[in-house]
């Protein structure tokens, strides 16, 4: 009994720490499904160009999806006419980082982590991109202008049952010819698919990811980390490992990696399980192949794998060349008990039980769902 209450301890702690910045990561992300049109990313990415893996890459960074959840919105701009060097672009940058876990990132590690990461994901996602662009070259594909896809689709959906004459297909009432909706109607559509629909697809991992991080931080010690992971090689190469098959979303990966980091993990090592774990899996890597085709599969995960190691050791360097040390906000063991912090985990706790899913609701914002 008295290390199941260490473990919800610490797991309190670290749920305090990070509600603020789960809150505030889905509501921009309520701002971007907003005000960002659905078919905005597949219009940019149907040229095979440099271009196009750029923008790709950075479509990707804000975009909170985990790695399962990126594939049908994947498949949807690679129908629509994107390049595979862009697809591929697209698929790692999405799930290696958004602006949840972002701010998750800042709150449990420290502000430089939070800017590496991004950083690190759109890298990667640009040599990934281009190894594919010229490893295996796109057969020209028509772009299909009139097929809109939905960015932030969170997993394929079954045919919508017959709407209403003149309906939207969810069942609600048409809007009038030529209406379009307000600023307000788009913002209750944006929150309501983001702490809909997205707080459900990831709430779930995040929960698991701060109970592992409570185990972590009880059970494991800095002596074992130091005898088993203590080379930096030794402990990127483990984290790859662990990472690649794992299912774990970037925010649910975050906590993980920042309890390990308290306990000794140098932070290449960190940032190659947050680069790794959420980009790949073993349910994912399926799907993509496919998407891609099997040439394409293969050299995704070589991109990742080879861009994890050398991004992780370019982290410690600049970890070592500013003094700073990784994780320095996880440690604040009362920062965690603030009332803001408190109050947050228990918001997260009450959209948990009473909160309405969005799954099935309209995302036209111009839809009268009410």
């Amino acid at each position: 009994m008295v290390l199941l209450e260490q473990i919800l301890a610490e797991s309190w702690n670290v749920l305090c720490l990070s509600a603020p910045y789960m809150l505030f990561g889905f509501f921009i992300a309520g701002l971007l499904k907003a005000f960002i049109p659905d078919d905005f990313v597949a219009r940019h990415l149907g040229k095979e160009s440099k271009a196009s893996l750029l923008k790709a890459s950075l479509f990707g960074v804000p975009i909170p999806l985990c790695s399962c959840g990126v594939l049908p919105a994947a498949a949807g701009i690679r129908k629509q006419g994107a390049s595979k060097g862009a697809t591929t672009a697209f698929l790692i940058s999405t799930p290696e980082t958004g602006v949840d876990s972002i701010a998750v990132t800042w709150a449990l590690l420290d502000p430089l982590m939070a800017l590496l990461r991004p950083v690190s994901a759109f890298l990667t996602a640009m040599v990934t991109g281009q190894l594919v662009r010229t490893l295996d070259p796109d057969i020209k594909q028509e772009v299909k202008k009139n097929a809109p896809v939905e960015m932030f689709a969170m997993a394929p959906v079954a045919a919508p049952t017959a709407a209403p004459s003149g309906g939207c297909g969810c069942g609600c009432a048409a809007p009038a010819p030529g209406k379009k909706a307000t600023i307000m109607e788009r913002l209750r559509m944006g929150m309501r698919f983001s702490f809909g629909d997205l707080f459900t697809d990831i709430s779930g991992w995040f929960f698991v990811g701060v109970v592992i991080a409570g185990f972590i931080t009880v059970f494991v010690s800095p002596d074992l980390v130091d005898a088993y992971l203590g080379n930096p090689l030794v402990a990127m190469f483990v984290m790859l490992i662990v990472g690649t098959p794992l299912y774990v979303c970037a925010t649910a990966s975050t906590p993980i990696a920042a309890a390990l980091v308290l306990k000794g993990l140098n932070p290449g090592a960190a940032l190659v399980f947050l680069l790794a774990g959420p980009a790949t899996n073993a349910a994912a890597l399926s799907v993509i192949t496919g998407i891609l085709g099997k040439k394409s599969m293969v050299l995704y995960l070589i991109g990742i794998m080879v861009s994890s190691f050398l991004l992780g050791f370019a982290v410690d360097a600049v970890y070592s060349m500013t003094g700073l040390s990784a994780g320095w906000q996880t440690g604040a063991e009362e920062a965690g008990r603030t009332l803001i912090g408190t109050l947050s985990a228990l918001v997260l706790f009450g959209l948990v039980l009473f909160g309405r899913g969005g799954h099935g609701s309209c995302s036209d914002p111009a839809c009268e769902c009410g």
